[in-house]
């Protein structure tokens, strides 16, 4: 894995930097890294406007050790009762390299034709991270083609993976973002290389 100079420190500065409920997510990725060294890390907050108006935020924190990505997901919940309190929900997961099978970057280039490599910049990056950890079945009834047949011919199905997908674009989350999660999606790619035995 290439050196990407960072530390325990820089990844709680990045938390702390979103406000968003910083004691809580830096004691939940902390709870999975144990006694490992953070080498790489991209902490993304967002909000999402619901069908009601309400905004919810939400903080993901992807973190490498040398030997594992932490996963870290936080929601908020806003309180259903006017006596009651928000609530937030944490997840946390750790994955060994060996597990990720597959890492995808979807790279969006303004002007093209004026590309510079190493001084261009995407406008956005969508980061898409697969561990084989859940899959979405639909099923649908098989049919023969015959309008008038009434036999069963059993389903039909697709099985998708349900991958981690970070969007990540310049508008929302400046060029630090960006650079941030382009030397982190290299830190992934350096270590699950040559892990699929």
């Amino acid at each position: 894995m290439r050196d990407t100079r960072v530390s325990a420190d820089d990844l709680r500065a990045a938390i702390e930097r979103t406000g968003y409920y910083p004691g809580l997510v830096t004691d939940a990725v902390w709870s999975s890294l144990g006694p490992e060294a953070v080498q790489a890390f991209v902490v993304q907050h967002d909000a999402i406007f619901d069908p009601g108006m309400e905004v919810r935020r939400h903080i993901t924190v992807l973190a490498l050790t040398p030997t594992r990505l932490i996963y870290s997901h936080t929601d908020e919940h806003p309180a259903e009762e006017p006596d009651t309190r928000a609530q937030a929900e944490t997840s946390t997961e750790a994955v060994r390299f060996s597990r990720i099978s597959s890492v995808a970057l979807t790279r969006v280039v303004p002007d093209p034709a004026a590309y510079v490599p190493g001084v261009t910049m995407p406008s956005e990056v969508v980061l898409t991270v697969g561990w084989n950890v859940l899959s979405h079945v639909e099923l649908e009834p098989a049919h023969c083609g015959d309008e008038n047949c009434e036999a069963d011919h059993g389903y039909l199905g697709t099985i998708t993976a349900d991958d981690l997908t970070l969007r990540f674009s310049e508008g929302a989350d400046g060029a630090d973002g960006i650079r941030q999660v382009l030397t982190f999606a290299t830190a992934l790619n350096d270590a699950t290389a040559g892990t699929g035995r």
